[in-house]
């Protein structure tokens, strides 16, 4: 569920279920248990207002991945569906509707979503019923009511010559060897059901009906349509990086000391922050509002001039947005072995984005009892590892190998071109390490900036029954700060508006953010927000505690060892 472009700002804005009433008794009335057995049987069906969509042809073409599609299936998507897409998007998925559900006072009761219990459907077999376990999810599955999470195993086990099936985990089906040790299992309707839980699931219903009603009101206030002028409100923004870039290059090509390099590379490190704002506006389509402009805007800023992949960023950030604080589905907070926000982390949970076990292994239990001391050093370097993850994503299987693929490529080979020949240039090593560590080190505060919103933030799963603005407003802080400076942070401050909205362009987010406080009284939740001193303790105290439970076991652990060997 990607975002994409918003409409010209003379279409009215309204849901799909208005237009689609029209055709609503021409539909076929499909029953729960018809839904859960299609999704047995390896449909993706989602649940957009009282209608049925199966988007399982559309989810290897879809903008936002196949897995964004994975995680609501089963499930009432309607406001993700409607937070993500424009009119003109919601307009084209009539072509996927299949039938409709009929709602009662408390909404439609969710399934649980095949890959929160860590199933793959695979595809080319003689039953439709045929799930191969990925990982070893455990978060999604431990309250399930008393089923076994292994499943119905009524095929034969995979022969010694393993047979190529395929996987629609990914953008494209691509062949993949399912290993000896693997079985193909039959998921029962009942396996479906959601997790037992506490949630009023009719409160929920009204949250989300309410959420609507907030849309509406943000919409009628023309808060969805781009700033107004020529440079879509980035005037003052645009001035200050060409300031900070002058001060860069300028200073690079006609200083020779340390102390004019150094502050060379400030200035760049500096610009490689604030540009950093810039490509995540592009990557929700909030400057122009129009998805190739801002996705070529996106592009240029993030490979040409910081040598990083909008595509990779793209694919992991609309997970984030859905999952958000998810331990085992949100890849944001998937930060073993340097940080664990959760004492979850310490069962060695399985990535449902990376498609690996997050391991808690030697170098994670001495890296997370210090990890609140380690902090901002960590983060000091966090963009050496947005390099491997770009490089990672446009090299391995995942990206689309389309004309925005090659154009991120030859991007980034300029940005080393360019930036090693500075280096290049410096009259010593030690100088050329020095520019290396300061242009790197000044851009630190975006990785703060944007893990602190959530990292102080809860990280339960409280399962498919909690409506998305719910969970938005539990996992999401504000950070507090004077509209004076709000260019340092880049609108990343105003995070909690931003994930109900994420389409809302950056310089209309202080002025929805009051209509979200509204919204969090009438529907008594609270609004998370705290200044920016007190937001970092918070994230301290965190991290903090979870390396106290940490050295707590490996005590217990050492003191059992112990006892055992005294036997």
């Amino acid at each position: 569920m990607s975002s994409t472009s918003a409409i010209p700002s003379s279409t009215p804005q309204s849901s799909l279920s208005e237009p689609a009433q029209s055709i609503h008794r021409d539909l076929p009335e499909l029953s729960r248990s018809e839904i859960a057995k299609r999704i047995c049987e390896g449909q993706q069906l989602i649940i957009f207002h009282s209608e049925v969509l199966n988007v399982t042809a559309w989810s290897k073409y879809h903008p936002g991945g196949a897995l964004a599609l994975l995680h609501f299936v089963g499930r009432d998507a309607s406001d993700e569906i409607e937070a993500y897409h424009c009119n003109e998007t919601l307009d084209k998925m009539k072509r996927y509707i299949i039938g409709k559900v009929e709602l009662d006072e408390k909404g439609w009761l969710p399934l649980t979503p095949p890959i929160a219990l860590g199933l793959i459907h695979l595809t080319g077999q003689k039953s439709k019923n045929s799930w191969i376990k990925e990982g070893s999810v455990t978060l999604g599955t431990t309250i399930l009511s008393n089923l076994p999470i292994s499943l119905n195993q009524s095929h034969d086990p995979i022969p010694t010559n393993p047979t190529t099936i395929l996987t629609n985990t990914e953008s494209e089906k691509t062949p993949e060897t399912i290993s000896e040790n693997q079985r193909i299992y039959t998921l029962s309707t009942e396996q479906l059901e959601p997790p037992i839980s506490e949630i009023n699931r009719e409160i929920e219903y009204n949250r989300s009906k309410s959420f609507q009603e907030l849309k509406k009101r943000i919409t009628e206030a023309g808060l969805f349509k781009p700033t107004s002028g020529f440079l879509y409100g980035y005037e003052t923004e645009i001035l200050r990086y060409l300031l900070l870039a002058s001060g860069a290059w300028g200073l690079f090509f006609y200083t020779n000391g340390w102390l004019g390099q150094m502050t060379s590379a400030l200035c760049l490190g500096l610009l490689f922050q604030q540009l950093a704002f810039v490509v995540h506006d592009a990557g929700h389509k909030g400057i122009t509002t129009n998805v190739f402009y801002d996705r070529l805007i996106g592009m240029t800023v993030a490979s040409y001039i910081g040598g990083l992949s909008v595509g990779w960023w793209c694919d992991n950030h609309n997970i984030h947005h859905l999952v958000t604080n998810h331990p085992e589905h949100d890849p944001d907070i998937q930060h073993i072995p340097f940080f664990a926000i959760s004492k979850d982390f310490f069962s060695s949970l399985w990535s449902t984005y990376y498609k690996r076990v997050m391991a808690l292994d030697g170098f994670s239990k001495i890296m997370i009892p210090l990890q609140h001391k380690l902090y901002y050093i960590v983060l000091s370097l966090a963009r050496f590892n947005l390099y491997a993850n770009s490089y990672i994503y446009l090299l391995g299987p995942k990206p689309k190998r389309d004309n925005y693929w090659r154009y991120e490529l030859v991007g980034i080979a300029f940005y080393w071109f360019y930036y090693l020949s500075m280096l290049k240039s410096l009259p010593s090593w030690q100088m050329r390490l020095g520019y290396l560590l300061v242009s790197h080190i000044a851009a630190s505060p975006v990785h703060v900036q944007i893990v602190l919103s959530h990292f102080a933030c809860s990280t339960e799963d409280l399962g498919p029954t909690e409506s998305f603005p719910s969970r938005q407003l539990r996992t999401t802080m504000d950070v507090i700060c004077s509209e004076n400076i709000e260019f340092i942070h880049g609108g990343l401050h105003l995070q909690v508006t931003h994930h109900l909205f994420p389409r809302l362009p950056r310089h209309n987010l202080r002025s929805a953010s009051l209509l979200v406080k509204q919204y969090c009284e009438e529907q008594d939740i609270i609004y998370k927000e705290y200044g920016w001193l007190d937001g970092n303790k918070q994230v301290l105290s965190v991290l903090r505690d979870v390396a106290n439970q940490l050295e707590l076991l490996k005590k217990v652990a050492d003191g059992e060892i112990q006892e055992r060997m005294m036997k």
